[in-house]
């Protein structure tokens, strides 16, 4: 978003107030137990609870491109995803992903969260079992490199970075950070605090809320009581609208800023007219736009599957995920082994989905940097 439209879009808002290694490793091609027709993907993700809809949407997303693909005559092999419900939960998380690996599936895809992922990549790794595009920006999750996984988004210190600029140039310099009391929240804080640092500021006031609930009384009384004039989020979408309403119903008037994992579709619904001026970073392009060939594919590809997912940022997130993976399969060859896969990814570099552009390389698996922000409109709608 250019600088000046936002800073016009936020002003005017004073009508709104911005075990061993496996054989993979050795080198060994392997199709773990994979049938001759199908290659399954393993997925741990929320589907229950207060953050369903990041992992509902994401599913839905990378299931459309899959069955678009698989419905082509000349594919050789099936994708499917196996999906378990986590609720967002570490150790749920953790013995889903125990029984995914133990049943051989070929890669753990589209895990969502950080608190999730911290403790499903290890059991990846431990396995040789590739971690691909998890809906997460935690550095810790990227540093140190992991030969196995493969990001497709930016960082949350990629967002927080751009959401910090934009609030130092329209001169909104106290700034405090709500945020859940996990590895995600903390990774956001993180973020935050490094972008302040290089602008000779801190937060005013930081305050936490516990994952899986909208116990905010105590962080929206810490908060107000500091007085900023921008409110930074590091949380899921019932508990940022949760603070929201809690906050300006005890009287604040500054502005609200998420990082994309909030779910920005899920955040718009749950707050309803009282989104207006919320705004959101984004990871991936609009999908309502007809600006770039990638969305008006996953439009037509919606559309083509008699309009039965959602379009919003999760659900194109999961698609271009899918689409990402597929492609590295493509290039991983005839025979199609953990290796061949990890090396096809890596051969992606300068490449375009559709207008997205991605970069990948042996020693570089985070495919894009690309942020921008968005702005919930009242009614519904996400303005970029």
């Amino acid at each position: 978003m250019n600088t000046s439209i936002f800073q016009s879009a936020v002003l005017s808002r004073r009508a709104f107030g911005r075990g061993a290694v496996g054989i993979a490793a050795l080198g060994v091609p392997v199709l773990h137990a994979q049938s001759s027709n199908r290659i399954v993907l393993g997925q741990s993700a929320a589907f229950t609870g207060a953050a369903a809809q990041l992992g509902i949407q994401f599913h839905a997303g990378a299931k459309l491109f899959f069955d678009r693909h698989n419905a082509q005559s000349n594919v050789r092999q099936r994708i499917e995803i196996d999906q378990l419900d986590d609720g967002y939960e570490p150790d749920r998380c953790a013995e889903n992903t125990q029984r995914l690996l133990n049943n051989d599936v070929f890669a753990l895809f589209g895990y969502i969260g950080t608190p999730t992922s911290v403790v499903a990549l290890p059991l990846a790794t431990k396995a040789s079992a590739p971690f691909i595009a998890p809906f997460t920006g935690a550095m810790s999750l990227r540093q140190p490199f992991n030969r196995l996984a493969f990001h497709l988004r930016a960082s949350y210190h990629d967002e927080t970075e751009l959401i910090v600029r934009n609030l130092h140039n329209l001169g909104l310099n106290r700034v405090a950070v709500f945020y859940q009391n996990d590895s995600y929240g903390r990774a956001g804080l993180d973020g935050v605090n490094a972008a302040l640092t290089v602008r000779g500021l801190q937060p005013v006031a930081t305050a936490t809320v516990e994952r899986n609930t909208v116990d905010v009384a105590q962080a929206v009384s810490t908060i107000n009581a500091a007085n900023p004039q921008a409110v930074v989020q590091i949380s899921a979408y019932r508990s940022c609208a949760a603070y929201i309403r809690a906050a300006r119903k005890a009287g604040y008037g500054g502005s609200f800023y998420n990082v994309s994992f909030v779910g920005t579709q899920a955040l718009a619904d749950e707050l309803g007219k009282d989104g207006a001026g919320v705004v959101v970073s984004q990871v991936v392009p609009n999908p309502y736009s007809s600006t770039k060939p990638i969305s008006r594919e996953f439009r037509d590809a919606i559309a083509e599957g008699g309009n039965k997912v959602q379009p919003n940022f999760s659900s194109m997130e999961g698609y271009l995920a899918a689409k990402l993976l597929t492609e590295g399969m493509r290039r991983a060859g005839s025979k199609l082994t953990r290796d061949s896969l990890i090396a096809g990814l890596e051969s992606l570099s300068d490449y375009s989905l559709g207008g997205f552009s991605v970069s990948l390389g042996p020693r570089d698996h985070v495919a894009s940097s690309f942020v921008e922000l968005s702005m919930l409109t009242g009614d519904g709608k996400v303005k970029t």
